[in-house]
Order: C-alpha cells, then sequence, then structure tokens
C-alpha cells in the first residue's frame, strides 16, 4: 500500500469515528505500528489530524479529506465510474467538469480519446490537460480551495453565465433521494449549482460511499441530475429510490 493511500484511509477512518488508535490503524492497514506512528506524525505535522498518547484525533481537517489523500482511495471503482461515464460523452462535445479524484479520471480518458471542449474550475485537471493537443481547455476563475483544488466563489458563478455545456460531471459529497446533491463547502455548492444551470445534462459521479450520504451544502435536488454513475457497492434500496425520482442510474 501506497504511503498516500494509508494516509488517506488513517484520514478516512479518523473522520468516521472521531478518533482511532494506533492498534486499529495497524491492523487495518496491515502494517507495524511503527510505521502507523509515523504516518500519524507526519499527519499530525501538517495539521490534517491531532496525534494522542496511542493514536489520533479529528483535528483541522473536519469531515473533508483533502484532494491529495483523496485520489489514492477507491481507485479501481473510481476507474471503472470515470470509464462508463466517459461514454456517455459523445464526439466534439462541450464538457463541463468540477473537481474531484473522479472526474479527474474522465479528464484522462477524454483527453486521450480525442477532440474535445472541457470548461472546469480545476486546476489540476487544468494542469493535466493544458498540454493534450485535442483538448480545447477553458479554465473558470475564482478562489481557490486547497482542500479541493477548485476555484470557486461569485467570479466563477458570473463566468460560467456565460457559458454552455452538452454535458456536465458533477462530484459530490453526498447524493440522496431525501435532500438531492451536497458538499462540504458553501461556495463550492453554489460554483457547482452554476455549472449544473448551464449545461443540458448533469451527471454525477459518485462511488458508494456517496449514495445516501448527506453533508453540509446543498447543491441542487435530483430533478436538476439526469444521470448518476456508482459502484456495485452502492445501497440498492437508496439507488431506487434516486432512480424512482426520474434519475437514470448506471451501476459498474
Amino acid at each position: 500500500m501506497l504511503r498516500t493511500e494509508r494516509h488517506a484511509r488513517i484520514l478516512e477512518r479518523v473522520s468516521a469515528q472521531g478518533s482511532v488508535s494506533v492498534e486499529e490503524l495497524s491492523v487495518l492497514l496491515a502494517v507495524s505500528g511503527a510505521t502507523v506512528r509515523r504516518d500519524l506524525q507526519h499527519l499530525d505535522e501538517v495539521n490534517l489530524l491531532h496525534r494522542t498518547h496511542g493514536g489520533a484525533a479529528v483535528g483541522n481537517i473536519g469531515l473533508e479529506t483533502p484532494m491529495l489523500y483523496r485520489g489514492e482511495r477507491r481507485r479501481p471503482e473510481k476507474r471503472a465510474i470515470a470509464l462508463a461515464a466517459a461514454a456517455l460523452v459523445p464526439a466534439n462535445a462541450v464538457v463541463g467538469m468540477t473537481g474531484g479524484s473522479t472526474a479527474t479520471e474522465i479528464a484522462r480518458i477524454l483527453a486521450e480519446r480525442g477532440p474535445v471542449t472541457i470548461v472546469t474550475n480545476a486546476v489540476n485537471i487544468a494542469a493535466e490537460l493544458i498540454l493534450h493537443k485535442d483538448v480545447t481547455l477553458v479554465v473558470i476563475g475564482g478562489t481557490a480551495r486547497n482542500e479541493s483544488y477548485e476555484l470557486v466563489g461569485p467570479i466563477a458563478e458570473k463566468t460560467l453565465a456565460d457559458y454552455h455545456t452538452d454535458v456536465m460531471f458533477l462530484g459530490v459529497d453526498g447524493i440522496s433521494a431525501a435532500h438531492g446533491c451536497t458538499t462540504h463547502d458553501q461556495l463550492e455548492a453554489a460554483t457547482d449549482r452554476a455549472f449544473t444551470d448551464r449545461s443540458s445534462h448533469t451527471v454525477v459521479v459518485a462511488d458508494h460511499s456517496k449514495i445516501g450520504r448527506v453533508t453540509l451544502a446543498k447543491i441542487c435536488p435530483l430533478s436538476h441530475i439526469g444521470h448518476l454513475v456508482t459502484d456495485r457497492d452502492a445501497p440498492e434500496g437508496e439507488l431506487a429510490r434516486i432512480a424512482a425520482a426520474g434519475v437514470s442510474v448506471s451501476v459498474v
């Protein structure tokens, strides 16, 4: 297991439980206690958790794991979702794309496939695509969020008002039949909503951990969503309720 993947799983467990012991993490990660302690020390030094005697507790990270660590979580599921999502994009389409590890995978696939215009507010996606000759890249400005590498806020929303996309891929922190699409940050939610308002077809890409989950800020109701692509571990009951609300659901 890569070091960044260990860190991602540690942060995920601490976020879910509030605190965790070295012994529990050693079993979870299948590494020695000494390795866990070094990982916890590093994460404490960068203010992502609080090192305690015998373990760690929630620190400044709150509930949102930074993008740097999210990319290593559930990589096979995200790759499968990205392949299925990219297949929904017609040739020469204009594609809107918010940030997130799954969206980044989609961007890579589309860039290799051929001519496409991508409108994004994610600086990491823009950095990957800028040298691809078959990609026309439009980067939306705004205030940078270091957790997600996205540019958000009034500048982003004002810029998006002048664009229209054929397909838009929306990354979320939660999607449920009762509460629609949600994320951790209010500014990000408003910018994401501006993306959906300017697209003919919005596709949510979310692994099973996001299905049925609700976070702080509402992006949009399910009526604004045309399609959900997720993986086979998503709860069937919640998927059925989302489908009943009129959203096409693909499970890969």
